[in-house]
C-alpha cells in the first residue's frame, strides 16, 4: 500500500531488518503439525507410477530416510486415488508414519476418495472444477459469479469430507495453470494467482474449514516472490494467517535448478516467510531433500543477528518489479546489465590459465583471446598485480595502494573504506570501487561522495542477517535518490560449493529480484570457475542478465509420460549453446502449456511415448513418437531462425 509520500507501507513481513518468523495458524497434518512455532518443514513428491505400490513405497522410504517430512503422491484419476490406501498401509506396515499428500488437478472425484485416505490433499484452483484452454472470455460480474457458484458446488463436497476425516488441504495456485476465467479478469499476473487461491479459501471459510495451507508457485522466481508477498498482504487485510508452502516450480536440474530455487525460496525465507518448502528438481526426489534442508537450516539461530537500523516504509514496491535507476559509469549502471567481478585474490600466482575458468579463453597459436557468454567483466586480485596483458574485454581491480604503484592501463583501485577513499589524494579518473558498510550511511562523507561520478559502491557486510543489511543500504540510497551504482559483494567462509551456491543465490538473488544491484562479486575458497558459474547463474535466474539457454523443466511425478531426466539431458546436450532461448520440458499437460507460456519452445508429454511440440503457447506438432521428438524439436528451432551452430572449442 502506498502512502501520500509515495513510499510503500511494510505489510508483507514483520520486519525488513530483524529476522522474525511470520506467525501463521497451526495446521495439523497427521503427526507432523505445520505453521505456528513449529520448524519449517521439508517435503517432496514421488516420481513413480502411483499404481506401482511397492515402487512408490520404496521411493517414499528413500525420501523419508533423507529427511522428507511430507510425501506427496499424484492421484490423477480415481484408480490412483484408491491405490493410495495400499501405499499408506504398506508404509505403515514397514514402520513409516510420515503424512501423505494426494496431488489433485482435474478430478474432484479422485480428491474426494483421496481425502478419506491421506492426511492432506493438494488442489489446484486453476484446473479443479475450472478450465484452461487459453481462451479470453468477457465476463460481467453476473456471469463471473455464476461461474464461481458452479465451482463452489463442485468444491464443497471435498471440504465436507476433509472436515469429517480431519484431512488438511493445500490450495496451490500455479502461475502456469491459471484458469481462463481468472486470466480473463486479472491477466497472467501475481494478482491472478492470489485471487485464484483466495476464491477457494473464502469458500472454505464459509464452511468453517481452516486446515489449509497456501502456495503461489511459478517457474519465474520474480513472479513467485511477488505473488507470495501479495498473498500475505491480502490475507492480512482479511484477518487471515494461513501457513505457506514455498516452491519454485519447474526449476530444472543441477546447478541451475538449485540457484533458481534458492533465489525464490530464499528471498522469502529471509523475511521469515514460509512454513514448509519443496525444492522442485528434475532429479530423483530424495536428492531434493538435502537442498531443502540446507536452505532451511540457515535460519537456525538467525534471530541472534547483529541489529540493523529499522525501516517501516519502502521506497520501492515489493510486488512490482522496477529496476533502480542509476547513472552509467563506464560499463556499470545505467541500462547496462549487472556486471560480474571474479575474485582471484589470495589464490596462487595468477597466469593466463587463471582466466580460463572465468570465461576467457586463449588460443596460443593465434595469440587471440576469446570471451565466452559467461566471461567475467572484471577481476579483483587484491595485492597481486597482473604480469601479462589482459584481454580487451576484461579489466582489473587492485587494492588501492597496489593500484597506485602498478599504474597499469585498464586497472582500477578498490578502497577498503569510505574514509580511506575520502582521504586519498590519488584516485582513478574513470572508476573507483569503494567498500560500503551499514555504518557508513551515518558517515558525513557518505552524502558528499554520492556526487562523485567515478564512484562505484561495493556493498559489504559481516552480519549474520546479511541480505537484510545490504538491502538496508539500498533503501538508504533509494530514499535519498542517490544514483551511485552498487556492486553486491558476499564472502563465504564455507568450502562447500553447495552452500555457496544456495547462500549466494539467496543473498544476491533477493536483492536483484527487488530491482537493486549493478553487479555481483562473490568470494569463497571454492574454485574460481565455480564462483563464476554461480554468479552468472544467479543473474540468469533473476532474469537480469541472460548468458545461456534457459530450461523450464518439471521435476517429474507419476503423471510423467517419458523419462524426464534422460530427455532433459539429451535436449540440454544439443541446445545448451543457444543463449537466450527458453525451452520448456514438461512431463504432462497439467502445468506444462501454462508454466512454459513464456518459453520459446515447449516439449510436452501428451501420451505414452508421445510428445507434442509448442512454439510459445501454440501447438505446432502433436503426438510425435518420443524417439523422434528431440530431433523434431531441433528442426522446429531451426525453422524459426533461433538455431546457431555450436561454436568450436578451439
Amino acid at each position: 500500500m502506498s502512502t501520500e509520500t509515495g513510499l510503500q507501507v511494510l505489510n508483507y513481513c514483520e520486519s525488513l531488518t530483524s529476522y522474525i518468523r511470520r506467525k501463521s495458524r497451526v495446521v495439523n497434518i497427521g503427526d507432523v503439525p505445520l505453521g505456528g512455532d513449529y520448524p519449517i518443514r521439508v517435503q517432496s513428491m514421488t516420481t513413480t507410477d502411483t499404481l506401482d505400490t511397492i515402487g512408490t513405497v520404496e521411493q517414499a522410504i528413500r525420501m523419508i530416510d533423507a529427511g522428507c517430512e511430507y510425501v506427496r503422491i499424484t492421484a490423477p484419476s480415481l484408480k490412483e486415488a484408491e491405490n493410495l490406501l495400499n501405499i499408506k498401509n504398506e508404509l505403515r506396515k514397514r514402520g513409516y508414519k510420515t503424512p501423505l499428500v494426494a496431488d489433485i488437478h482435474f478430478t474432484p472425484n479422485a480428491a474426494e476418495v483421496a481425502a478419506r485416505i491421506v492426511e492432506k490433499v493438494r488442489v489446484n484452483p486453476g484446473n479443479y472444477a475450472d478450465k484452461k484452454k487459453f481462451e479470453h472470455i468477457e465476463y460481467t460480474d453476473e456471469t463471473y459469479n455464476t461461474e464461481l457458484e458452479r465451482i463452489k458446488q463442485r468444491f464443497v463436497p471435498l471440504i465436507k469430507i476433509c472436515k469429517e476425516h480431519g484431512t488438511a488441504m493445500r490450495i496451490g495456485a500455479n502461475h502456469g495453470s491459471l484458469s481462463d476465467r481468472i486470466m480473463s479478469r486479472y491477466g497472467d499476473t501475481p494478482l491472478g494467482m492470489v485471487e485464484s487461491a483466495l476464491e477457494f479459501l473464502r469458500i472454505c471459510e464459509e464452511h468453517d474449514y481452516k486446515e489449509i495451507v497456501l502456495s503461489m508457485k511459478s517457474s519465474n522466481p520474480l513472479v513467485m516472490v511477488q505473488a507470495y508477498r501479495l498473498l500475505i498482504e491480502k490475507m492480512n487485510a482479511e484477518g487471515m494467517n494461513y501457513p505457506l508452502h514455498l516452491g519454485v516450480t519447474e526449476a530444472g536440474e543441477g546447478e541451475d535448478g538449485r540457484i533458481k530455487s534458492a533465489a525464490g525460496i530464499g528471498t522469502l525465507l529471509e523475511d521469515g516467510i514460509g512454513d514448509t518448502i519443496r525444492v522442485s528438481l528434475t532429479e530423483d526426489p530424495e536428492f531434493e531433500i538435502p537442498v531443502a534442508k540446507m536452505l532451511v537450516g540457515r535460519y537456525n539461530g538467525r534471530a541472534k543477528h547483529a541489529p540493523i537500523p529499522p525501516v517501516k516504509e519502502l521506497p520501492y514496491s515489493p510486488t512490482q518489479y522496477t529496476r533502480r535507476e542509476t547513472r552509467e559509469t563506464d560499463n556499470i549502471g545505467g541500462k547496462n546489465h549487472p556486471r560480474v567481478i571474479a575474485d582471484l585474490s589470495g589464490r596462487e600466482a595468477i597466469t593466463q590459465a587463471s582466466l580460463f575458468g572465468i570465461g576467457h579463453n586463449y588460443n596460443a597459436n593465434s595469440g587471440v583471446w576469446k570471451r565466452t557468454d559467461q566471461g567475467a567483466d572484471y577481476i579483483y586480485t587484491g595485492s597481486q598485480p597482473i604480469s601479462f596483458a589482459l584481454p580487451d574485454t576484461l579489466k582489473a581491480i587492485y587494492d588501492a595502494e597496489v593500484w597506485k604503484k602498478a599504474k597499469q592501463a585498464h586497472s582500477y583501485p578498490f578502497f577498503s573504506s569510505v574514509d580511506e577513499y575520502a582521504a586519498s589524494n590519488e584516485k582513478s579518473g574513470e572508476l573507483n570501487f569503494v567498500s560500503l558498510k551499514i555504518g557508513d550511511i551515518a558517515n558525513s562523507a557518505f552524502d558528499k561522495l554520492n556526487n562523485d561520478k567515478t564512484l562505484i559502491w561495493v556493498a559489504e557486510t559481516n552480519n549474520l542477517h546479511a541480505m537484510a543489511e545490504e538491502r538496508r543500504i539500498f533503501i538508504e540510497l533509494l530514499s535519498k535518490k542517490y544514483d551511485t551504482p552498487v556492486i553486491i559483494k558476499r564472502e563465504y567462509s564455507t568450502s562447500s560449493e553447495d552452500e555457496v551456491r544456495l547462500y549466494s543465490a539467496t543473498d544476491a538473488g533477493a536483492l536483484l529480484i527487488d530491482g537493486v544491484g549493478e553487479g555481483i562479486w562473490l568470494k569463497a575458497t571454492i574454485p574460481a570457475k565455480s564462483l563464476n558459474s554461480i554468479a552468472f547463474g544467479i543473474l540468469q535466474a533473476t532474469r537480469t542478465r541472460i548468458s545461456k539457454t534457459e530450461y523450464i523443466s518439471c521435476p517429474s511425478c507419476g503423471r510423467t509420460l517419458f523419462n524426464l531426466q534422460q530427455v532433459t539431458a539429451q535436449i540440454h546436450q544439443r541446445t545448451s549453446h543457444l543463449v537466450g532461448v527458453k525451452i520448456g520440458i514438461m512431463g504432462c499437460v497439467v502445468n506444462g502449456p501454462g508454466e512454459m507460456a513464456d518459453a520459446d519452445y515447449g516439449y510436452v508429454g501428451t501420451g505414452v511415448g508421445k510428445i507434442t511440440l509448442y512454439k510459445g503457447k501454440e501447438v505446432v506438432q502433436r503426438n510425435i513418437a518420443s524417439e523422434q521428438a528431440v530431433d523434431a524439436l531441433i528442426a522446429l528451432i531451426k525453422e524459426n531462425g533461433d538455431w546457431v551452430e555450436k561454436p568450436s572449442e578451439s
